[in-house]
């Protein structure tokens, strides 16, 4: 009878085990992740080290806003990375940097708060660049320390590359919170 017993609570235990590792599977996959921060292209917002909570539903269901903190896949010399940016223009806008550091969409001056400072180099938003349908421009908040949409090699984000939205800082725990 004891020998019943200790197999029956095995058999439970291992198939809560597994039953957790499959639950944690499908939220890792499909509804959220954590992330952290490499790099310093998002100071004075996110610093080297945060660890992040990432929203990867919500996007099936509604389309990304100006200023959303994105994370998407770009591969540098054969190695996958991945880039958390803000969304500074979207599909079917025209964006322009000035060579004074300013960005224009559709010929007005953006107004915006995230910027560390003003950017010494447009790339290739110094010509207008018209976005197509499920293209997005994107930019680091410490523009002169950050590889992003005005650089060739990162270019405009297609839709279908993006993972989800950086929404929750988890760590440090003296900036935990919300991320606006």
């Amino acid at each position: 009878m004891k020998g019943l017993k200790v197999n029956s609570e095995l058999k439970g235990t291992f198939s809560a085990i597994i039953f957790s590792i499959v639950i944690a599977w499908f939220i890792i996959t499909f509804i959220g992740q954590r992330t952290v921060v490499d790099g310093h292209s998002m100071e004075n917002t996110l610093f080297h080290g945060d660890n992040l909570l990432i929203d990867k539903v919500s996007y099936d269901f509604e389309e990304p806003e100006r200023f959303d903190i994105i994370v998407f896949p770009h591969e540098i010399g054969g190695e996958k990375k991945y880039y958390i940016k803000r969304i500074i223009g979207l599909p079917g806008e025209e964006i322009y940097i000035d060579s004074r550091g300013f960005i224009y969409i559709n010929g007005k001056l953006l107004k915006e708060r995230f910027g560390r400072e003003i950017m010494e180099s447009p790339g290739i938003a110094s010509s207008p660049i018209v976005l197509k349908e499920g293209e997005y421009f994107v930019l680091g908040d410490n523009r002169n320390h950050s590889s992003d949409s005005r650089d060739s090699s990162v270019g405009l984000v297609q839709s279908d590359k993006i993972i989800g939205k950086a929404f929750f800082r988890i760590y440090p725990f003296s900036k935990i919170g919300f991320l606006e």
